[in-house]
């Protein structure tokens, strides 16, 4: 059975065989393309600028989400109800057309003898934003890891985001937002759970 993690970065995903110079040169390629000139003074310095942003937008390949989680606590003086982190802002870009997908992400979970500092959620939701995505493909990232790491009786995640790459082209529609969910455990077999963590989080009804 094939592990969960190997979908989540491929080994052929690193930036070893590609230097600087040619991520660079990639830049200019497109600039000359698109009809511009690399070489005229305001796009002399846009290749390494774009190389140094791809640094900082795809900065999750080289994160391990499941490293974030490993640091638990137990000491919780046997709490065991619901732990909601909702408003977890995130950028992300799609990978069919590398255009933004800007949103937040609402986490839940039912611990089961121990939980996780809620800055490593955050992490958690950052390293699988930093990538190229599609929105359902991290909902699921994100569950599964919060699953594998801390064995709850319940998970679930809501990601409400919009998509640039419907907003700045093809259809250009603006104000749409797409919601995707992941349900597992107690938050999928209960229906009490899960309208307990969606009124938590109140996607929609004006707040996002």
């Amino acid at each position: 059975m094939t592990d969960a993690r190997d979908e989540l970065a491929p080994a052929d995903m690193t930036r070893s065989d590609v230097t600087r110079e040619q991520a660079e040169d990639a830049v200019r390629v497109l600039l000359r393309w698109s009809g511009e000139d690399p070489t005229r003074e305001g796009l002399l310095d846009t290749p390494k600028r774009v190389v140094k942003a791809y640094e900082d937008w795809f900065s999750g390949y080289a994160m391990d989400p499941d490293e974030y989680l490993q640091r638990t606590f137990e000491e919780v003086a046997g709490y065991d109800e619901m732990i909601v982190l909702r408003d977890i802002e995130f950028e992300s870009h799609c990978e069919h057309h590398m255009a933004p997908i800007i949103g937040k992400a609402h986490v839940g979970y039912l611990p089961d003898g121990k939980v996780v500092g809620i800055s490593k959620l955050a992490r958690v939701v950052d390293a699988y934003a930093r990538r190229f995505q599609v929105q359902e493909k991290m909902t699921s990232q994100i569950a599964g890891c919060i699953e594998r790491a801390l064995h709850p009786r319940g998970v679930g995640v809501v990601v409400d985001a919009t998509h640039e790459c419907m907003t700045t082209r093809g259809i250009h529609k603006r104000g749409v937002s797409m919601i995707t969910s992941k349900m597992l455990g107690g938050f999928r077999d209960d229906a009490r759970t899960r309208s307990e963590f969606l009124r938590f989080i109140d996607v929609g009804n004006g707040r996002r």
